[in-house]
């Protein structure tokens, strides 16, 4: 684990963190989950890593739909939640995806709802593609759900207010010189006001694809939504990698 606490690490431990994003839409991720299911067809004997698992609604909602699930996310808080619901066949770790989580033990790895492109280095990015590609088993398949960057881009909303709770968010959106995509957010609370800084790399599909290459993943499908239609650059929503480890 890093010594320094990384902005990831102390916002999504973050009461205000869960506040801001409370209305989440539920159906939509389910709705996802069940376009994978039927897409892959998982046996029941197949194990699943949820990486970068937060609460971990998604290993909750597919350990419901009969399957072997292990969750695992850097927020100790988000760990010890998850853990109330666990049972035989669904268990929760705290562990930084950069680092290897077992080895050839798992037959699927779902990243999902961009939990990627957090890290200051290319290098870094790799190591974890390269963790996750360590974690399958030989023809395993990973889903990496990461936002269309060429879309988000283009289209960057600069301010926002949202009323979450009893606080406003006022939340400001700008691209960085070395390419990370940028969310403040400001706020005050009983008197204390707070920033907090979101910072996703705006990493494009060919760098993606040359990650999966070096880390021995081969891409098998790309969609552009959950619903699982083809990807297209001007108006997908989503950037949804499908690769297999070769």
């Amino acid at each position: 684990m890093p010594n320094r606490k990384e902005w990831f690490g102390e916002w999504f431990d973050s009461p205000y963190y869960h506040i801001l994003y409370e209305n989440r839409d539920e159906g939509e991720a389910k709705v996802f989950i069940d376009n994978l299911v039927n897409h892959f067809q998982p046996q029941n004997e197949d194990k699943i890593l949820d990486l970068a698992c937060g609460k971990g609604r998604h290993s909750i909602y597919l350990n419901e739909k009969g399957y072997q699930v292990v969750g695992i996310d850097l927020s100790e808080q988000n760990i010890a939640h998850a853990r109330q619901f666990e049972n035989e066949r669904l268990h929760f770790y705290r562990h930084d995806m950069r680092e290897e989580f077992r080895h050839e033990d798992f037959d699927y790895v779902f990243n999902m709802f961009t939990s990627f492109g957090y890290f200051d280095t290319t290098e870094e990015n790799q190591k974890a593609i390269s963790a996750v590609s360590k974690a399958l088993k030989r023809g395993g398949t990973f889903l990496l759900d990461f936002l269309n960057t060429y879309r988000v881009v283009h289209h960057l909303e600069p301010c926002e207010i949202k009323k979450a709770g009893n606080i406003q968010f006022e939340i400001t959106r700008d691209l960085s010189p070395d390419g990370f995509i940028l969310k403040n957010i400001e706020f005050s609370d009983n008197g204390d006001h707070y920033k907090f800084q979101e910072k996703v790399k705006a990493i494009r599909r060919v760098e993606f694809l040359e990650y999966f290459e070096k880390a021995g993943l081969k891409l098998k499908d790309l969609f552009g939504d959950y619903h699982l239609n083809p990807y297209e650059k001007e108006k997908s929503d989503r950037l949804i990698f499908v690769v297999e480890k070769t």
